[in-house]
């Protein structure tokens, strides 16, 4: 490998693929640098919890032949790709952060986005963190232990994809798939410096279905927006075993990604008229707001017209959590996550009436939402009103409520409503901690949301790769509950 290969780590998926077409880096190569770059980085941060790299080598091998054949794959052929362990993948446990699933048992079956990854040609390097069955915002599980935050290891990368979104930014693999059913990957993307994407509901097929029902979506976590319409391209193709999947596009989503924002109506609201917002988080975000204003959108300040519906999310949030955990016995209840347990008894109280009336306050939030894109075509806000705060808590010091709910107001409403949003990093505090900007779509608009993010992300100031910078920061072994599978344990 010559010197200017020596980052390969941090490559972007779409640079990979270009060097692959002509052939000045091979998979191999990179996958290598992804698996070195875990195995330096990943005891201080915890990202995975099985890692497989024998098979993923054989893998780059594999797509190395193909590549030198002219006949990749797939748009991410030989890319080092993670996957979130709730996502079934064959040959691999999927423990979802908990020790009530046995992991001595047939594995033999891919989720939907497992196979649109195997059959694109992705090399799999393992399955990332998660708290128990995803259910909250920060990642920490009785299994795995506590994940933590590359910017600032003391702190919590956010959830519940938190493992793969620590994972994409430390150069562990390009690519992350995650889950995505109150703002699981946006949150942790967020707090961790890079790009997520939650398409709209349908998108990419999810198999099987969640226990949270239509809240939960599937959606990529990269380093860059061109990154991402890459892999939603891989991803949004319909599975047969998804009755809620969306017929596939008849435009790739990366064709899109040059339409720019000039002309658009953008509503920005910088608290949703209700949040609070940290300064700082605020500054910056406004920033970034005037940059759009800069490339031509007309920015409006304006909020969108709601209350928060954390008690309607709440109601079906807590009755997916019991539907997820009902057939365990008395004894695994207390094996499980003390949070998981609380929330997951308040929903098995809830009647079909009160289930109904959320849902009926979801519809009420959709069509306001609906009337809103009428007359706006994007929504902008910011992506988490704070920055990563304490890792292995569910909320910051001096919360008012104890649920992760109570500091991520800007994401699970759009759950509720089904819309595509992204957020991109926007700056760093003072800190030197992450800050995210979101665009929300209408539905079916996720071309129109990938545009003004990469719009946004191609005009605006890059992060420093300020872990890079200071390694140091990972020499201490802050320890953690568990350690990554290997294949030889599997």
């Amino acid at each position: 490998m010559t010197a200017q290969r020596t980052d390969l780590a941090d490559w972007t998926a779409t640079e990979l693929i270009e060097a692959y077409r002509d052939r000045t880096v091979s998979p191999v190569e990179a996958t290598q640098a992804a698996l070195d770059r875990l195995a330096a980085l990943d005891r201080s941060v915890n990202a995975f919890c099985l890692v497989d790299a024998d098979g993923a080598l054989a893998q780059a091998r594999a797509s190395q032949a193909r590549w030198s054949a002219g006949a990749p794959a797939g748009p991410v052929d030989g890319v080092p790709t993670s996957i979130k362990d709730v996502f079934l993948t064959r040959g691999w446990p999927t423990l979802r952060g908990s020790r009530t699933i046995d992991p001595d048992q047939d594995w033999t079956e891919d989720a939907s986005s497992v196979t649109r990854l195997r059959e694109s040609g992705a090399v799999l390097l393992g399955k990332t963190t998660t708290p128990e069955l995803g259910w909250k915002g920060v990642t920490d599980s009785p299994l795995t232990g506590v994940t933590r935050n590359p910017w600032d290891v003391s702190r919590t990368p956010g959830g519940s994809s938190g493992g793969a979104a620590a994972a994409v930014a430390c150069g562990m693999g390009a690519l992350a798939v995650g889950t995505d059913g109150g703002g699981s990957v946006r949150i942790p993307a967020s707090f961790s410096g890079i790009v997520a994407f939650k398409p709209t509901f349908g998108r990419i097929p999810l198999f099987p279905a969640s226990p949270f029902g239509t809240l939960a979506h599937a959606g990529p976590l990269t380093r860059s927006v061109e990154d991402a319409a890459l892999m939603l391209d891989v991803l949004a193709v319909p599975d047969p075993r998804d009755l809620s999947a969306l017929p596939r596009p008849e435009l790739p989503f990366r064709a899109g990604l040059e339409a720019g924002v000039a002309g658009l109506r953008v509503a920005f609201s910088p608290n949703l008229g209700y949040v609070e917002v940290d300064a700082e988080v605020a500054a910056l975000v406004g920033k970034a707001v005037q940059v759009l204003g800069g490339l031509g959108a007309h920015i409006e300040q304006t909020d969108p017209g709601f209350s928060d519906p954390v008690e309607a999310f709440h109601v079906l949030w807590f009755a997916g959590a019991a539907k997820s955990v009902e057939d365990l016995t008395v004894e695994q209840r207390q094996l499980i996550d003390p949070g998981l347990r609380d929330i997951s008894d308040q929903g098995r109280g809830f009647s079909a009436l009160e289930y109904l009336e959320a849902v009926a306050q979801r519809m009420t939030l959709g069509a306001l939402m609906g009337r809103f894109h009428e007359a706006y075509d994007l929504l902008v806000t910011p992506t988490m009103p704070i920055t990563a705060f304490e890792a292995g808590v569910e909320a910051p010091p001096g919360s008012t409520e104890p649920r992760w709910t109570s500091w991520t107001p800007f994401s699970y409403p759009f759950n509720l409503t089904q819309q595509p949003a992204a957020t991109v990093p926007c700056g760093l505090t003072d800190a030197g901690l992450p800050v995210g900007l979101q665009f929300v779509g209408p539905r079916h608009h996720d071309s129109r949301v990938l545009a003004a993010a990469k719009a946004y992300q191609d005009s605006a100031p890059k992060l420093p790769s300020r872990w890079l910078i200071r390694r140091s920061a990972f020499g201490a072994d802050l320890g953690y509950g568990g350690r990554p599978r290997t294949a030889d344990r599997l």
